[in-house]
């Protein structure tokens, strides 16, 4: 689904320094000067109508390989660049994540200009789906957020053994109390997702968007069953891992220059032929357009059918940059072939 162009930034307001001028508490929030470059690029959310940028900052670095400053650094980068939806999950670095991510929007007083979207189940403290712990992960990540609400509410998939119409209908509760506000779907099979689509009719709330593992390199998954299921349902596909843990970007193409964590054995199972040959096609794509590879890789999952926004996550500022550019790129049917083909 590609995006929509609503209208030209505004130049950013400076501030007024001249003597006189009431300073600011150091503790105050710290304002936002002018919108970000991208404002105007926003695409729809499937059926929940929440107007975001085509791309969704994710927060699994944050607390875990990036520490306070870092991952701030990285959220105003993003919103700069027209950035306007992050999400996250109770279980990323044990809900440091949620955390930090709360603390910048506080500080920044941003609450009411992001859409905040995080994935609950995967908590050590409240695993699963059931009544009981959806609940408690909900109440507990939105005091780690320091908000009120969240946006939209994923649930995690890998518990497979909770009553869905059990969740639904607890997710119906939290609806109406205010405390989300959409539904949403992680990992969940195209069995599971019908079978939440028959619940609907017997009037339990619907889930609006997918998060799946999606790309050039792992099609097959959401390419069958998924995508025919997503599509006959109007859902919104948000791919995750749309770079293969950072395979995608171009950076890691020897054994010898990487390290021996779960990231590098991540990266070493893409270092074969076929991956090789995808990069190989990917720095051809991205010469001819004047733009990283990580930006092709991105460029490619949002041309595809179904798709609204991949999840991305970054380390640095520069990853960021890098990352929007492949919301701008607009690949020919030739790049599309070509890139596709490599990737078989």
């Amino acid at each position: 689904m590609s995006a929509t162009h609503t209208g030209t930034p505004a130049e950013s307001a400076v501030p007024n320094t001249a003597s006189g001028a009431a300073v600011s508490h150091p503790s105050a929030p710290i304002p936002v000067q002018g919108p970000g470059v991208g404002t105007g690029v926003r695409t729809v959310l499937g059926e929940t109508g929440l107007s975001v940028f085509p791309l969704i900052l994710g927060g699994s670095e944050f607390g875990w390989n990036l520490g306070q400053p870092r991952s701030h650094a990285v959220l105003d980068r993003y919103t700069e660049l027209g950035g306007n939806i992050v999400q996250t999950a109770d279980s990323f670095a044990g809900g440091r994540s949620e955390h930090i991510i709360g603390q910048w929007m506080r500080g920044r007083g941003l609450r009411d200009s992001i859409v905040l979207a995080t994935r609950v189940g995967g908590h050590a403290d409240n695993p699963g789906l059931g009544s009981v712990n959806l609940v408690r992960s909900v109440e507990a990540s939105l005091t780690r957020l320091g908000t009120d609400r969240i946006d939209v509410l994923y649930l995690d998939g890998q518990d497979s053994t909770s009553n869905l119409e059990d969740t639904l209908a607890t997710c119906e509760w939290l609806l109406e109390s205010g405390k989300i506000r959409y539904l949403a779907a992680s990992r969940f099979s195209a069995e599971r997702l019908v079978e939440a689509r028959i619940l609907v009719s017997a009037g339990y709330p619907r889930i609006s968007v997918l998060e799946t593992h999606y790309s050039l390199l792992n099609r097959k998954p959401f390419e069958g069953d998924l995508r025919l299921v997503t599509g006959a349902q109007g859902m919104a596909v948000t791919p995750t891992h749309s770079l293969e843990h950072g395979f995608l970007s171009g950076r890691h193409r020897t054994r010898s220059r990487l390290g021996q964590g779960a990231r590098s054995v991540q990266l070493r199972s893409n270092l074969n032929r076929r991956g090789t040959r995808v990069l190989r096609a990917m720095d051809a794509v991205a010469e001819e357009r004047g733009v990283p590879v990580a930006a092709i890789a991105l460029a490619w999952v949002l041309a595809q059918r179904g798709v609204v926004a991949p999840i991305v996550s970054a380390f640095e500022t520069l990853h960021v940059d890098e990352l929007v550019q492949g919301v701008g790129v607009r690949l020919s049917r030739a790049n599309l072939a070509e890139l596709t083909r490599a990737g078989e």
